[in-house]
């Protein structure tokens, strides 16, 4: 039963993200009247909301009255560095495309005009940066496994790098570095913005394009970041990928790659298996893949040290050099 309706923990969640309640929550309001009156909605709705999150460990209850989960005070109050509150919202107008997967499992992959690699998409207006917050503390264990801060004058390359996240947070741990983002123009103009906005924008660049075309570069980089990407594309694309970021490269250079890794028995972990399903409705080739998958794919592109990290997120790091 808890499975059959999941989706309510969707809306919930989604509902009381678009209303602010997390971060009522965490500014003093701690009934239903009060959190009601500062969010502009009824006290029913706000009382059925925060019975919802109580139920789904996001919201707890004492004697003083409501108040957030550690989880939901990281990660659900606007403003927060790695605040999913946009994602939660963006994810509960996305409900309605599951209708189709039925559909979908049985030709093997989007129906209609479903996919979304095109870069006029207006669904990256909306994704791009809502999904900005979840590489936060990924990008800052990269950048600490990797010793960027104190790496002096390097040069990063991040291929589809979307909001630009890992170089605005690398570029300000490293006051010498420099970061090139490759990326449509629409996604790199949302970019442009997040990175001002942390103030590095100086030592950033932006190179309007394709990264199935467009080229990367001979031995230009010292640091090449392929996030979120893989998943979107089939095996023999994401080698072609990898072998042009493996040439990208200085001698001694390294790839970062972050994704959604699935173990090589296909047992888990719980979060990348059920993200296939994702892939499945949305593009035309991508998946999930396998630790194996990567380590194939990296020596076929010409590297030997690889190694993977799991991270406190659902996302798995890999390094290759």
């Amino acid at each position: 039963m808890r499975l059959i309706n999941g989706y309510w923990a969707t809306g919930i969640l989604g509902a009381a993200a678009t209303h602010g309640l997390f971060t009522h929550l965490d500014a003093g309001a701690g009934t239903a009247d009060e959190l009601a009156a500062r969010a502009g909605i009824s006290e029913r709705g706000a009382q059925t909301l925060l019975d919802g999150l109580v139920s789904l460990g996001l919201v707890e209850l004492g004697e003083g009255g409501y108040r957030n989960s550690p989880e939901a005070a990281t990660f659900l109050v606007r403003g927060r560095p790695a605040d999913l509150s946009s994602f939660a919202r963006l994810k509960l107008a996305h409900m309605g495309a599951m209708v189709d997967l039925p559909e979908v499992v049985r030709v093997g992959g989007p129906v209609a005009d479903a996919a979304t690699e095109v870069a006029d998409n207006p669904h990256w207006a909306e994704v791009v940066p809502a999904i900005a917050a979840q590489s936060v503390p990924v990008a800052e264990i990269a950048a600490e496994k990797l010793g960027l801060a104190g790496a002096g004058p390097i040069s990063i390359l991040d291929v589809g790098g979307g909001s630009g996240i890992y170089s605005a947070i690398w570029l300000g741990l490293n006051p010498e570095a420099r970061a090139t983002q490759l990326d449509w123009a629409p996604i790199n103009e949302i970019a442009r913005r997040l990175v001002a906005e942390r103030g590095v924008a100086d030592r950033f660049t932006c190179v309007d394009g394709d990264l199935h075309t467009t080229d990367f570069g001979e031995a230009a980089h010292d640091v090449a970041v392929f996030s979120h990407i893989a998943h979107q594309e089939g095996p023999e694309e994401n080698i072609a990928i990898l072998t042009r970021l493996r040439a990208a490269l200085r001698p001694g250079g390294t790839l970062v790659i972050c994704d959604y890794v699935v173990d090589d028995d296909r047992g888990g972990p719980p979060f990348p298996l059920i993200f296939a399903s994702e892939m499945l409705l949305k593009s035309k080739r991508g998946g999930t893949w396998r630790r194996a998958d990567y380590h194939a794919w990296l020596v076929k592109a010409g590297f030997s040290d690889i190694t993977f990290q799991p991270t406190p997120s659902p996302a798995t790091l890999v390094f290759a050099r």
